[in-house]
């Protein structure tokens, strides 16, 4: 049975999208600086900042199914509601444990080993990503409980990129600003360069990005109401039964010829979490969205290390260009919705692939791009949003209406990203050609062509991971599963 279609006031559309911004503005300190900030300032060797990294992307990575199948599996807090709680509990952690990241340890210096500098960083890194994890997975996980129409889940995917490139825009804004203030009072020339010296500005922007999120997440919590399982239920359950009856009816007369038909036509058998496991269509969109991630997050982390590396541009350039890509990527995302109503999510996805594809022959051709970088930016920003707006839908409409586990499908689908993320940051560090703070002339051509692969090449293999999708659409196949049944204890 087919809930009726649901839909959100504007202020409740508000109130969802903001609910993750929090976790944008830490993300995007998080791949944007974080390299740049224990190597250039912190000065940490090459592979020990790698480390950290990685570190967080599999605490992340090994948070995020299990909170997905314990959101799933648990109440929640009273009428608080299970996802809602989840997120409270991840918002709460990370407001405790980001701002000792970007800060450096009490007592440290420069005779302090730093191995001992790592284990003071690890558990802080570890519980941020708990916490960020539980707040990502409980938020995605609203989508399919909140609306049911197609067009309405990209709308409100849109509406959150939208305020995750607000995000975005917002610390690459004040990063601008303190570095602008800090060069009004300084007439040294070598502070273009980052150092030591720039400690603070990390520190500062990190309890500032704090201090914005936790707001947006009390707006989050005041103005989402998480429905009740069975509400809708109660509300038309004499329709629901006459329609239960009438698809019996159906199913038993078609039962000899298609014994498994009723599989996709009854909504009242619900799938176990480890019947998603034998699903192609799983699978499918788990290596789009890796291949997704691997793009948008590969592609922030070492976008600084170009500018300042390769092109040799001033510190601010690592404010001002990914600036203006998230400034191309929230206005790409107003367009979403009426595009890919157009013409479908997965021709929208190709057309931002295509964006992403131009932006690596432009850096892979223009070796000396200096200012023109800026061009290039705007592709990758339109682009990036593009895929990702599109990739957030599919996996919604992949759950459909199997909300029941739509968070483990959620946490199996970041599970990927993050573990993919973090071996491939810790391989790209392994490979780097120098081993001191000071970048020697060969890291100039190793970042350039680590631009060009992070984005074009993986850009290779999401295009191939969609023409699957494009010939094996995304559904449900019959696969003689366990089901969980609304009447029934299990449906074999």
């Amino acid at each position: 049975m087919s809930d009726p279609e649901r839909s959100l006031s504007v202020l409740k559309t508000f109130s969802y999208a903001v609910g993750h911004v929090l976790n944008d503005l830490c993300a995007s300190m998080w791949f944007t600086y974080l390299l740049v900030f224990y190597h250039s300032v912190l000065g940490f060797q090459n592979t020990y900042a790698g480390v950290l990294l990685l570190v967080g992307q599999i605490a992340d990575g090994v948070c995020t199914p299990l909170i997905g199948f314990e959101s799933d599996r648990t109440p929640g807090c009273g009428n608080y509601g299970k996802r809602k709680t989840w997120h409270l509990v991840g918002t709460l952690s990370v407001l405790l444990s980001f701002a000792f990241i970007f800060n450096q340890c009490p007592g440290c210096g420069s005779a302090t080993p730093q191995w001992a500098s790592l284990t003071y960083f690890i558990p802080f890194i570890v519980v941020f990503q708990f916490g960020w994890a539980a707040t990502q997975i409980s938020h995605l996980s609203l989508i399919p409980e909140l609306v049911t129409c197609e067009h309405a889940k990209v709308e409100l995917t849109a509406y959150r990129y939208a305020f995750t490139v607000i995000a975005n825009i917002t610390v690459y804004a004040v990063a601008y600003l303190l570095f602008h203030f800090q060069a009004e009072h300084d007439d040294d020339p070598l502070s273009d360069a980052l150092g030591p010296q720039d400690v603070h500005i990390f520190r500062n922007l990190a309890l500032i990005v704090l201090a914005i999120g936790a707001l947006f997440s009390l707006l989050f919590h005041l103005g989402i109401t998480e429905r009740r399982p069975g509400a809708d239920v109660d509300a038309g359950q004499e329709e629901g039964r006459r329609r239960m009856e009438e698809e019996e009816e159906v199913v038993e007369e078609e039962e000899e010829s298609e014994p498994r038909r009723g599989f996709s036509k009854t909504s009242s058998s619900l799938l176990q979490w480890r019947c998603w496991l034998q699903q192609p269509s799983f699978y499918q969109v788990a290596l789009l969205y890796m291949c997704t991630r691997l793009m948008v997050n590969l592609s922030q982390t070492y976008i600084s290390m170009y500018l300042i590396n390769t092109l040799g541009l001033p510190k601010k350039f690592i404010a001002t260009i990914p600036l203006v890509m998230y400034l191309s990527g929230f206005l790409s995302s107003f367009i979403m919705k009426p595009v890919s109503k157009l013409i479908g999510k997965c021709l929208t996805y190709f057309v931002g692939l295509l964006l992403i594809m131009a932006f690596s022959y432009w850096v892979l051709l223009d070796e000396d791009m200096g200012e023109r970088v800026f061009g290039a930016a705007v592709l990758l920003g339109a682009g990036s949003a593009t895929i990702l707006v599109i990739s957030l839908a599919m996996t919604a409409e992949l759950i459909g209406e199997q909300t029941q586990s739509g968070a483990f499908v959620y946490g199996a689908m970041s599970f990927t990203d993050k573990v993919a993320n973090g071996g491939a940051v810790m391989i790209i560090q392994a490979l780097h050609p120098c081993h001191t703070v000071v970048c020697c002339p060969d890291c100039v051509w190793f970042y350039h062509y680590i631009m060009v692969i992070v984005t074009g090449g993986v850009a290779v293999v999401a295009a191939l991971a969609l023409c699957s999708i494009l010939i094996w659409p995304i559904r449900i196949r019959p696969r003689h599963l366990p089901l969980i049944s609304e009447d029934q204890p299990t449906l074999n």
